[in-house]
């Protein structure tokens, strides 16, 4: 009779056991009663009538995360592929409607953002996509969100996480981008050149005036020496001519005398003879009366003209 009981003992155990089970947080266990809906259990111990009831599921009531990649072609003539992640969670009120009225809600998720995906990207070129990436993300939780309602899950965001444009088209675009960045720089280095000959011509037309100024300075400076010179030479009683005819054989002398410093000069003056000097300077003081006198003569005719005038 003790053998009898060992088994009911152990079957009874097995059956209490078996009434109590633990819901893990943020999950939903759905309980059926012969194969019909009976409740939703929460996080915690739970218990159900054994044989009678039993789980017929799991939700989990986290958010989940679905990516979706989707290849289609935009306006451009362009085939791109968008990778769109979504959020979606199920809403604690609506268990039953989750796991009831849909079986499989990824397939279900994927099938609505291949639609909006290749109902909006067809409309934008390429470019556009990247910029406007939000304005798809926008697009496909407004339709998930008002679709996925109604079997109890909740978008809670949608992503585009990458663009994915084909091989040649990104070499193109890299080529291009490439191109458009040479021409920048190019057109950076000719300003610069450009800056650089107006500068270097600016600064060659300063050194010129500069030039000329110190050339006139000096010129300047020459003739006030020379005019010091001849008032010297005419206290001692030279007058003008002879004054100017001597300054000038001077610096014909000191010339040569420059010139014969010189080891490598191949300069030939003719005549150089020691009488050239002195008569280059009857010829200078000849010239110089005779340019007087005609200057004196054309004085008085003039003077001449002016009283006949009157």
């Amino acid at each position: 009779m003790d053998f009898l009981m060992y088994p009911i003992i152990f079957v009874g155990l097995v059956i209490l056991f078996s009434s109590f089970f633990i819901v893990k947080q943020q999950t939903a266990v759905v309980i059926e009663r012969f194969g019909r809906f009976q409740s939703i259990r929460n996080s915690g111990l739970q218990m159900k009538i054994p044989i009678v009831d039993r789980k017929s599921g799991r939700l989990s009531l986290k958010i989940q995360q679905l990516d979706v990649i989707v290849e289609t072609k935009t306006k451009d003539d362009v085939f791109v592929k968008l990778k769109v992640s979504v959020q979606y969670v199920v809403i604690r009120d609506k268990v039953y409607e989750a796991f009831y009225k849909l079986e499989y809600p990824h397939d279900q998720i994927t099938s609505y953002v291949f639609d909006v995906v290749r109902a909006e990207v067809p409309k934008m070129k390429l470019d556009d996509v990247f910029v406007k990436k939000d304005d798809i993300a926008i697009a496909v939780k407004r339709e998930l969100q008002e679709a996925m309602l109604d079997y109890g899950y909740d978008i809670i965001k949608t992503l585009v996480t990458d663009i994915d444009p084909d091989a040649q088209v990104k070499a193109a675009m890299n080529r291009i981008n490439a191109s458009e960045r040479e021409k920048i720089a190019a057109q950076f280095e000719g300003d610069a050149q450009r800056i650089l000959i107006v500068e270097k011509a600016k600064a060659e037309a300063e050194s010129k005036r500069l030039q000329g100024q110190g050339i006139a300075d000096q010129r300047r400076e020459i003739a006030r020496g020379l005019e010091e010179s001849v008032e010297v030479l005419n206290r001692v009683g030279i007058n003008s001519q002879e004054a100017s005819a001597l300054i000038v054989v001077t610096q014909h002398y000191d010339t040569l005398q420059a010139v014969g410093e010189e080891t490598n000069s191949n300069l030939i003056l003719l005549p150089n003879s020691p009488q050239a000097g002195s008569n280059m300077l009857n010829d200078m003081v000849a010239s110089f009366v005779a340019s007087n006198q005609i200057g004196e003569a054309m004085k008085k005719q003039q003077d001449k003209k002016d009283d006949d005038s009157k």
